[in-house]
């Protein structure tokens, strides 16, 4: 009876050791594997890199030489409330050309405006107190470029050149964001030799003359809004 008795019990002790052996799968090692599944590290996708350079006074007229030979579009039309204005870019002031087909191809004059307003003078566009404007100058980049004056053009009636930079400017650099197109009847001749011709209208002139006789406030800003709703390449 006692050998009987000692063999029920070493047969309980084996079968309780053989179920401490097999490993159960329980909530916890669960919880375990989620927690480290979820720290394992993520795949971060990196911001797509502009194609475009940001400009500055370094690098903008190399930007604009290279620019030049693949870029060779030269007759743009701004389109405003009052009617469209149709211009012939000159391919001997490269840079001022080329500066300006890359702002359009960059969206840069859309919504701008005509802001400031002589009449018997010019109209002048290129800026806005918009916002927007001051974040696409932000984007594009900061520089200035030289004037080119010595290409025999004249500030006749229909011009299109580039103003000075409002800053420190005895060179009278140009500030590539904005243009003015001579609307005086005879021309502004007093101009030559201080801002850069680079292109003239070929047709809207009746355009420029509506725009030019709008009321404006003391500082020359029209009273009514006059937009740029787009510049758009022709050719």
């Amino acid at each position: 009876m006692k050998k009987f008795i000692l063999c029920l019990f070493v047969l309980v002790l084996c079968n309780c050791e053989d179920k401490k052996t097999q490993p159960k799968k329980t909530e916890n090692n669960q919880q375990t594997q989620a927690v480290k599944d979820s720290i394992k590290p993520k795949t971060i996708k990196e911001e797509p890199k502009s194609e475009f350079p940001v400009l500055t006074d370094k690098n903008a007229m190399e930007f604009f030489k290279q620019y030049d030979k693949k870029h060779k579009e030269s007759k743009v039309r701004i389109v405003t409330d009052f009617g469209d204005i149709d211009i012939q870019l000159f391919n001997n002031t490269k840079y001022h050309r080329s500066n300006f087909i890359y702002l359009t191809k960059r969206e840069y004059f859309n919504n701008t405006q005509f802001y400031r307003v002589i009449n018997n003078f010019m109209i002048q566009g290129g800026n806005s107190d918009d916002i927007k404007t001051v974040r696409k100058r932000r984007e594009i980049g900061r520089y200035l470029l030289p004037t080119d004056t010595k290409k025999g053009y004249k500030h006749d009636r229909g011009v299109i050149s580039m103003p000075s930079s409002d800053i420190d400017n005895p060179h009278k650099l140009a500030s590539p964001f904005e243009f003015f197109i001579v609307q005086q009847k005879g021309g502004a001749y007093y101009l030559d030799g201080n801002y850069t011709i680079f292109g003239r209208v070929i047709k809207g002139m009746n355009v420029i003359d509506k725009i030019a006789d709008q009321p404006t406030d003391s500082a020359d800003w029209p009273l009514q809004n006059i937009y740029i709703k787009r510049v758009e390449i022709l050719d």
